[in-house]
């Protein structure tokens, strides 16, 4: 998803609403150490900054220079700061911390997932909470669809998974990482992420629309059933995507569970 408006897109498809009530039932609480990682352009870790006050602190920690630029310039507070680190790599420079989240970011690293959620998981201290979220069956609820645009869009993210490390089905994987790195107090939650019909909103307008112009093009996607290539796809999914009778959906899974103190 990587373009010069992926910053705008990320925050102006975060609800920090929904972000304050999934922080809430993972844990979270005035005067922790939180790291927020993937931070993107810095929405979340300032929601989750301001639910740690009085006394706490919040990271951000993001792959992106140009992300991690957005957040300093438009998220500024008291102990509150953002570290462009590669995430792929060890992060013990970074310390423990009493609060991880991490939503919205293994569902890009479909080899590495299980490793990453292990690297990440060493920077949670003993007693502190890890909180996993993400997206399952990413992309893929629609209803009204004509026969060869659902085809399309199934096979657009069956190439994603084979040639961007994409994984649309990583929400349902988050209990069992949690499980084997042997963590306590496990809990899940599951709701709707997307739930869009009737009349299409703005935001939900340019992030779906900006999603199908980036991601099939990254990896050189092929519109085998339609003459007109990419152009004539575009303009049957604007079509699909503008009517109201249109119908999507797409779950969000969290888990949160609590490292072992001894």
């Amino acid at each position: 998803m990587e373009s010069e408006e992926e910053a705008f897109r990320l925050e102006a498809k975060t609800d920090a609403g929904v972000v304050e009530q999934q922080a809430r039932w993972g844990g979270i609480r005035p005067g922790m150490r939180v790291a927020d990682i993937g931070c993107g352009p810095g929405k979340t870790t300032s929601v989750l900054h301001a639910l740690v006050q009085p006394g706490g602190t919040a990271v951000g920690v993001d792959g992106s220079e140009e992300r991690i630029a957005y957040a300093r310039k438009h998220f500024r507070a008291e102990g509150l700061a953002f570290v462009r680190k590669d995430i792929l790599k060890p992060l013990d420079e970074l310390g423990v911390f009493d609060f991880v989240w991490v939503r919205f970011f293994l569902e890009y690293y479909r080899s590495h997932a299980p490793a990453l959620a292990r690297s990440i998981a060493e920077r949670v201290k003993p007693g502190g909470i890890l909180c996993l979220i993400d997206l399952d069956y990413n992309c893929l609820s629609h209803y009204g669809l004509s026969p060869r645009l659902e085809r399309t869009v199934v096979a657009i993210v069956k190439a994603l998974e084979e040639k961007a490390d994409f994984d649309p089905y990583l929400g349902r994987k988050l209990y069992s990482f949690l499980y084997d790195m042997g963590f306590e107090e496990i809990e899940v939650s599951a709701a709707a992420h997307h739930l869009i019909y009737g009349t299409l909103k703005e935001t939900d307008a340019f992030n779906w629309l900006k999603k199908i112009e980036i991601a099939p093009k990254r990896i050189h996607f092929a519109f085998e059933e339609y003459e007109g290539g990419y152009e004539e796809f575009r303009e049957e999914f604007d079509r699909f995507f503008s009517s109201p009778r249109r119908f999507t959906y797409t779950p969000v899974i969290a888990c949160r569970g609590r490292k072992p103190a001894r």
